[in-house]
């Protein structure tokens, strides 16, 4: 089995632009040809499944995991003791060249971190942790920054400091 894609986490404040931000570098990635995976991480829990609808009978009724198929798309939902480490959805996830999680804010993985003036304040994490800063102010940090909207210039860095380093192994 191959080794797991490489990581990097998009962090930051509620309503700082994580998603916002996620979503402008999922097409600057594709159309640099790589093959994507996301993490959603919630901490508040989520239910994919509607009451009613034939995969939540199923997951009522007792089935430890749930998969629905269809031509274009498949998805699995499994119930699990415990929440999984992110290193062990990284290992389940095949075929893609790069994860980008949006949370995991206290993972170890290298982070972007969203920071906009008027949410963020503080940092959540410590320069070592960071990737890099997406801001829309200018920083005096000892960290690479990029405009909000500079989803080329992160994926050059991407490229850079995650993709390239892996391929090179």
């Amino acid at each position: 089995m191959n080794a797991p894609a490489p990581v990097i986490s998009v962090v930051g404040k509620s309503d700082a632009g994580k998603t916002t931000l996620l979503v402008k570098l999922l097409p600057e990635l594709k159309r640099r040809g790589y093959r994507v995976a996301t993490v959603k991480h919630d901490t508040h829990g989520f239910d994919i499944d509607r009451p009613g609808k034939d995969t939540w009978r199923h997951a009522e009724a007792g089935a430890d995991v749930v998969v629905i198929s269809a031509p274009a798309k498949v998805a699995f939902i499994e119930k699990v003791a415990a929440e999984l480490p992110l290193d062990a959805i990284a290992a389940r996830i095949p075929n893609v060249d790069l994860i980008i999680t949006e949370g995991y804010k206290r993972g170890n993985k290298p982070k972007i971190e969203v920071h906009r003036a008027a949410v963020s304040g503080e940092f959540l994490c410590t320069p070592d942790e960071l990737l890099a800063v997406a801001t829309d102010e200018p920083l005096d940090i000892n960290v690479p920054c990029y405009d909000l909207d500079d989803a080329a210039g992160l994926v050059d860095l991407i490229e850079e400091r995650i993709v390239k380093v892996r391929s090179e192994r």
